[in-house]
């Protein structure tokens, strides 16, 4: 107990070190970029974009660190497939994370100057702003360097959904978008359209990288016999994100017709990618179960909800389903998190097409 407690003490010391090393590197680095005259928190020629990409760049610079002192020497017994898909995760939440940190700064300024009408904040005040998002920003990553689970990553992706859609709300160029549906807010060129887009493709990003973390869990619990299940797994997560990042790629404006393939391709993938995963466990807990009806049961009445009854509008439903996708994953990770030991476990498999067809 007293070495854990040992471990825990020196892992969040260096995390509140890389806080304050983020405060400088975002405080210094922000100095630079809005000397000169006061400027408005946000809006053009602002605070918020060269803060939101200072934090950014703090973000990642911050869980790369992390990740190099905790977890360096993890992928060196794993076969070369399996170093790789580590890798390729890593770098995915990399930009995940700095993605996070810059939408997340932006609604944050949007939210700080509608308070705060008419303010202009010189450089100094500017700067000190950005370092407080940077010591932020910068202690949560490196605390997601030291040990990111499957359940917080999929809290990142719904908080992340959560925070680009208001960013987008709160600029959007059509207050009336709700009447419609989500979609919507990817209209036009303005700051509102391309935040939701591009929220949308980073979610599709996470969801891929979740997708691949359900995989390493997997693989801790049943090992290398349940290969070929999981390879699927984890392709049909990595295909339902592709899809849900060509949502955001293909706006309703310019391709209407690959926007809507997109969105339909992403339902029906994503619950090919839940069937695989039922399929993968040996047998899927009670509350999984109970959990995956209700999921079905309430999409088929938030449907009738909006037609033909017409209680609220496709955006309505939109919201209604994100919102239950959501519930069925967190209990579809909590439930194999709680299976799934923490340490590591490198396949004993050289070439994973090998297992595959041994299988």
């Amino acid at each position: 107990m007293e070495a854990v407690s040992s471990v825990e003490l020196r892992r969040e010391a260096r995390a509140i070190a890389a806080a304050w090393a983020s405060f400088a590197m975002g405080t210094a680095f922000a100095l630079v970029a809005l000397w000169g005259e006061p400027r408005p928190i946000a809006g053009e020629g602002s605070v918020a974009l060269p803060a939101a990409g200072i934090v950014a760049l703090v973000t990642a610079g911050a869980f790369a660190l992390s990740t190099l002192l905790h977890r360096r020497d993890e992928a060196g017994p794993m076969p070369p497939w399996q170093r790789a898909v580590s890798r390729v995760s890593t770098v995915a939440l990399a930009v995940g994370l700095a993605a996070v940190a810059y939408l997340g700064t932006l609604t944050g300024a949007e939210i700080l100057a509608r308070g705060l009408q008419g303010l202009e904040a010189p450089a100094i005040g500017g700067a000190l702003l950005t370092g407080i998002a940077s010591a932020a920003a910068g202690w949560l990553a490196f605390r997601a360097g030291i040990e990111l689970s499957t359940r917080d990553l999929a809290t990142l992706l719904f908080g992340f959904l959560t925070i680009g859609t208001v960013f987008a709300m709160l600029t959007a160029a059509d207050p009336r978008w709700w009447e419609r549906h989500f979609s919507d807010l990817g209209a036009g060129s303005g700051a509102g359209s391309w935040a939701f887009n591009g929220t949308v493709v980073i979610a599709g990003l996470l969801l891929a990288t979740i997708g691949s973390y359900l995989g390493r869990d997997l693989h801790r619990w049943l090992g290398d016999a349940a290969l070929p299940g999981i390879a699927w797994v984890v392709v049909l997560f990595a295909l339902t994100g592709l899809a849900l990042a060509c949502v955001g790629l293909f706006p309703v404006p310019s391709a209407p017709l690959l926007h809507n393939i997109a969105a339909f391709g992403a339902l029906g993938l994503f619950g090919a990618a839940a069937g695989a995963v039922m399929l993968v466990m040996p047998r899927p807990p009670r509350a999984l179960v109970l959990t995956t009806a209700g999921a079905a049961v309430a999409i088929v009445v938030a449907l009738l909800l909006w037609h033909p009854l017409a209680v609220y509008s496709a955006a309505g439903l939109e919201a209604v389903a994100v919102g239950i996708a959501f519930v069925w994953l967190t209990t579809l990770v909590r439930t194999i998190g709680a299976f799934s030991p923490d340490a590591s476990r490198p396949s004993a498999v050289p070439h994973l097409l090998r297992a595959r067809v041994d299988a």
